[in-house]
């Protein structure tokens, strides 16, 4: 799966010029936390709600509340926008661009093809491929089993449930306990909780849970 399958497109930007409470009340209107700042159809910088709502003159307390809304309204989005911004390709394998948003700590990644901006990749659009890899609204037995961390294993675990009628739902890999082992977290339709774990009972090491699951 790549960036460009489940990106935000087309994108809602914003300029640099325009006051924070415009620029927050155009977010809250569209229901977005974070939009890509443009200026002559060149990416310029990003801007988040918390960037927004964390803007204020530095000596607010000695101000009246009407001098405290002038200065807020003076504030532009330029002025508290992240300048030095990451972006990725639209061809960029998703499982990179979620290691990109996690190693820096950020929200939403700007994508861009041919140094244009054609989509945003945020936190939300990843936590929704988790739940289709982990088939979150699909009702099955949903199983977590520790495995031997050895060649052909999942092979005969998988065949021993599909030869006795189950169909995979959803099916992950994970680290294990240690080196000589592996868990993996797996749902299956067509089969009763206790016939699955008689199956797989040969083939693990641990049945860690199982549970009738969503």
């Amino acid at each position: 799966m790549l960036v460009k399958e489940r990106m935000s497109s087309p994108v809602i930007t914003i300029d640099p010029t325009m006051p924070i409470m415009e620029a927050l009340d155009l977010m809250k209107r569209k229901n977005i936390r974070r939009t890509p700042v443009v200026a002559g159809g060149k990416l310029v910088g990003i801007v988040s709600d918390k960037d927004l709502l964390n803007a204020a003159p530095s000596d607010a307390t000695s101000l009246s509340v009407w001098e405290l809304n002038y200065l807020i309204g003076r504030i532009t989005v330029a002025e508290v926008m992240t300048k030095n911004v990451l972006t990725i390709s639209a061809d960029t394998p998703i499982e990179e661009a979620a290691y990109l948003m996690s190693t820096n700590k950020i929200g939403g990644v700007p994508v861009t093809k041919g140094g244009q901006l054609v989509g945003l990749i945020t936190e939300t659009d990843l936590f929704k491929i988790f739940l289709e890899l982990m088939g979150a609204q699909q009702s099955g037995v949903r199983v977590t089993a520790l495995v031997p961390d050895k060649a052909g294993e999942l092979d005969v675990l998988t065949h021993a449930i599909a030869e006795a009628g189950g169909e995979f739902i959803s099916f992950g890999q994970f680290a294990g306990t240690s080196d000589e082992n592996e868990m993996v977290t797996f749902k299956v339709k067509g089969m009763q909780m206790d016939d699955v774990a008689e199956k797989i009972a040969p083939f693990i090491d641990e049945l860690v849970d199982i549970r009738e699951c969503c």
